[in-house]
């Protein structure tokens, strides 16, 4: 009778030791841009294995929704957006017009260029509407002969085509009355629209149409909208600064750069 309570006394604390292990466990809260939903989950799995005592918990949307959430008071540690404008609304140190309302959630020193990624002009499986280039984009959309799927302009990749729609001066308003324009909330929505074949093209990253398995009509220069820049940061409001920049430097090292290396992301730190 004594040896069955001590064994039961034995497992009891036994369970009790492995929950205070298991609370002592830091969750590091990552909102990142919808774009990175891939490479970032498969990294998750690799840091679990180097960093067993961190929990990962990724909030994934367009970098306008992250920035307002972040802005209304979300719990956040590390913030990656996918263009700087996002970043630079929440960083103090950004000038006052990028930074008008004068936020400050960035942790100074913590701001790094994290990656480049590429604009791209997907098309559905066997491309039905044989579409060729942004050239050839162009003068079907002038000719209200295609349908294109964008982002909305308060997400990056949205904000991308519209400076690529400028390029070959086309009036967006215009085009979205003609009815040659769909939208999405974010790359995600815009990608299924292409995936699923509702539209003739869209314009999403090169690395999400990697990841769908879509055909890459053509990719965007600079020239046309600018180099597509993923900065990331430790926020300022971060209960776990050591955790989250552990995890910051972690992304820049060969590991993580060869993940998003594999899907057609330039590592740029």
């Amino acid at each position: 009778m004594k040896k069955a309570f001590a064994l039961m006394l034995a497992l009891a604390l036994a369970l009790v030791a492995a929950g205070a292990v298991a609370e002592e466990k830091t969750e590091l809260i990552v909102f990142a841009a919808a774009s990175m939903t891939e490479t970032l989950t498969r990294i998750q799995a690799l840091y679990a294995e180097v960093a067993p005592e961190v929990e990962l918990i990724f909030n994934f949307d367009s970098s306008g929704t992250l920035k307002t959430q972040i802005e209304e008071g979300a719990a956040c540690d590390v913030f990656i957006s996918a263009a700087p404008k996002q970043m630079n609304q929440l960083d103090i140190s950004a000038d006052a017009d990028a930074n008008p309302d004068g936020l400050d959630f960035v942790l100074q020193g913590t701001r790094i260029d994290l990656l480049e990624n590429r604009v791209a002009l997907a098309v559905p499986e066997g491309n039905p509407a044989g579409i060729t280039s942004y050239d050839d984009l162009a003068e079907r959309l002038s000719a209200g002969s295609v349908l294109m799927a964008m982002g909305n302009a308060d997400v990056p990749v949205g904000q991308y085509t519209q400076k690529i729609l400028a390029y070959y001066q086309l009036n967006e308003d215009e085009l979205a009355a003609a009815g040659v324009v769909t939208y999405g909330s974010n790359v995600k929505e815009v990608t299924s629209q292409v995936a699923e074949a509702a539209v003739d093209c869209g314009v999403i990253y090169a690395t999400d149409a990697f990841s769908a398995g879509l055909t890459v009509a053509d990719t965007a220069t600079p020239d046309m909208c600018g180099q597509v820049i993923y900065p990331a940061a430790v926020l300022n409001i971060t209960g776990h600064e050591a955790a989250a920049r552990a995890f910051l430097d972690y992304l820049t090292g060969p590991e993580a750069s060869a993940v998003f290396e594999s899907v057609g992301f330039t590592p740029l730190s």
